[in-house]
């Protein structure tokens, strides 16, 4: 909850102080939206929340009766996705969206592209994570190094890594929803096509998984 707070307090420091707009929207990208939210927020959020997805039935050796019901693994998974990505999503949305309202000058479009990229970033986090919670049981360990080597340092490093970045997907959607409040990372951006694309690939690359994970495990 603490982190969710955080970039609203941020927001409304840094437009208490702004000199003028141009120099708030730039800061509010840069910090607030990119450093905070999609870097930090985010990822923590979702990996806790979809890694843990079948952490209770697991550790609690009651996987198999979820398993031996008549039903398709898919459906076994798409709760537990929806769990994950309703209560992650509330949260990283609300605050996403509530810090962009606060800064001078806020629009519809703004507020539209914050939730709609942050909606997109939970989704796919939460189809691979929940994915890794079902592989390994140190799911929660190896999503913290994805996440702060490969998205906050490698695809910072590569132009080309951001094409498998989820933070960039998130960036691309923002900037191509409204370029005009978004134009600071003009530069630092994928396409908004090819972002879409990615994005709705993995999510449904591992939903498969995890339902292939699911068929051919050993349930005790």
């Amino acid at each position: 909850m603490f982190l969710a707070i955080l970039p609203v307090a941020l927001s409304a420091i840094m437009a208490a102080l702004a000199s003028d707009e141009p120099q708030y929207t730039k800061d509010f990208t840069d910090v607030i939206f990119d450093g905070l939210i999609i870097a930090v927020l985010l990822p923590i959020v979702t990996m806790v929340l979809a890694t843990m997805s079948f952490r209770h039935e697991l550790d609690d050796r009651t996987l198999s009766y979820l398993v031996l019901k008549p039903i398709p693994r898919a459906m076994i998974v798409v709760p537990k996705m929806l769990a994950a990505v309703i209560a992650g999503g509330l949260l990283v949305i609300i605050s996403g969206v509530v810090s962009t309202v606060i800064g001078p000058e806020s629009s519809i479009q703004a507020v539209l592209a914050v939730g709609i990229a942050l909606l997109v970033g939970v989704v796919t986090y939460t189809a691979i994570f929940t994915w890794a919670g079902l592989v390994s049981s140190r799911a929660l360990g190896f999503a913290l190094i994805y996440v702060f080597l490969w998205e906050a340092l490698v695809t910072s490093l590569l132009e080309g890594a951001r094409y498998l970045s989820i933070r960039g997907y998130v960036l691309a959607i923002a900037n191509g929803i409204d370029g005009e409040r978004f134009d600071s990372i003009d530069d630092r951006v994928i396409e908004f096509p090819a972002a879409l694309i990615l994005s709705a690939t993995l999510s449904a690359l591992f939903f498969w998984l995890t339902v292939r994970r699911l068929n051919r495990m050993d349930v005790p």
